[in-house]
C-alpha cells in the first residue's frame, strides 16, 4: 500500500489556524494520508527575520496539529544540517512506499524559481498549490505535476501575530489555544 503523503513545510514563526485550516483542507481534497508540517530548520531566504528557534517553532506545530487528524510535525528540516531545502526534504521524505504531494501557497509557488535544487524537486513530488481568492501560480516549466486546490482565505500572517503579540494584544482564535499558552508561558514575540 503506498501512502499518500502531503509536505508543508514553512517558517511558522508562530504557526497559527491558517496553516492548520489548509493543511485540513487540502487533506480532504487531493485525498492524502497524513499532511506533515515542515518547519524550516535553517530558513536561508529568510535569515535574520526568524525570531523563535527551529525547537520552539517545531513544539508550536507539535501543539497546533494535536487533535487535528491526519496532520502531523515533522522535524526533518531541524534534525538536518544546512539550509533548508525542498529537494533535500522530499528525498528524506520519500520511498516506493510513498506518494509525494508538496503543499505550496501561491505566493511560494510563484517564488520557486528562486529555490536551490529546483529541477532535482519536480521529479519527487505532485506540486499542490493551496489559491484563496484571488491567488494563482503556474508552474515554473513544463513537465511539473501541478495541481490547484481552493482553500478557505483566513487573513493571518505570522508577522502580523508577532507584532500584536509584541504590542499585548490577543491573538486568541487566530492561534490554537495550546499555542496561545506555549507563546504566554515562554514569554515568545514580547518587545520585552
Amino acid at each position: 500500500m503506498v501512502e499518500r503523503l502531503g509536505i508543508l513545510g514553512g517558517t511558522f514563526d508562530p504557526v497559527h489556524a491558517g496553516h492548520v485550516a489548509a493543511a485540513a483542507e487540502v487533506r480532504a481534497v487531493v485525498g492524502l494520508d497524513r499532511v506533515l508540517l515542515v518547519p524550516a530548520g535553517d530558513p536561508w531566504q529568510k535569515r535574520g527575520t526568524v525570531v523563535a528557534s527551529a525547537a520552539l517553532r517545531a513544539e508550536m506545530v507539535t501543539r497546533a496539529c494535536e487533535g487535528v487528524d491526519g496532520v502531523e510535525c515533522s522535524t526533518v528540516e531541524i534534525e538536518r544540517v544546512g539550509p533548508s531545502v525542498t529537494a533535500d526534504t522530499l528525498e528524506a521524505l520519500g520511498g516506493t512506499d510513498r506518494e509525494l504531494f508538496l503543499v505550496l501557497g501561491a505566493d511560494a509557488a510563484a517564488n520557486m524559481g528562486t529555490w536551490r535544487r529546483l529541477e532535482d524537486t519536480r521529479p519527487l513530488a505532485t506540486v499542490v498549490v493551496m489559491e484563496r481568492a484571488g491567488e494563482h501560480a503556474d508552474p515554473p516549466g513544463p513537465n511539473w505535476r501541478w495541481r490547484h486546490v481552493a482553500v478557505p482565505r483566513l487573513d493571518i500572517s505570522s508577522s502580523e501575530l508577532r507584532a500584536r503579540i509584541a504590542a499585548g494584544r490577543p491573538v486568541d482564535g487566530l492561534v490554537p489555544p495550546a499555542v496561545v499558552r506555549f507563546i504566554k508561558d515562554r514569554g515568545l514575540y514580547t518587545s520585552s
